[in-house]
């Protein structure tokens, strides 16, 4: 389930909780395409809450989407997931060091309203 957040225009803001499906990987790659098609840099904060999984049958459709987006990487600026599930903060780090030209950071749930405002760009990096 996807909940997509008030944020500025450069800016994709999206709570994800329990499963997340093929509609909630359509809506957020929409919203994706549709910052950058007006915005030369994209910022990313994600909040994740008591993920129990994700629908495998929606994955193909979903890479043949997000896969050009690696051609566009250097349009993402600052990159913040507040994860309550230590296994997703952790997945966050190891992406985060694939990909060492985004500025990624990680964060606890204490800390989203930091990780919100340090993303929107009102906090010091």
């Amino acid at each position: 389930m996807h909940e997509l957040i008030e944020s500025p225009d450069d800016v994709i803001a999206v709570k994800l909780s329990q499963s997340i499906d093929g509609n909630d990987l359509e809506a957020i790659m929409d919203r994706v395409d549709d910052i950058m098609s007006r915005n030369e840099k994209i910022h990313v904060f994600v909040e994740t809450q008591a993920i129990q999984g994700l629908q495998l049958s929606a994955l193909p459709h979903h890479m043949s989407r997000a896969m050009p987006m690696f051609g566009k990487l250097g349009r993402f600026g600052r990159v913040a997931v507040v994860a309550d599930q230590a296994w997703m903060r952790l997945a966050t780090r190891m992406e985060s060091a694939v990909l060492p030209f985004v500025s990624y950071r990680v964060f606890e749930p204490d800390k989203r309203d930091e990780a919100l405002a340090w993303v929107i760009g009102k906090q010091s990096e």
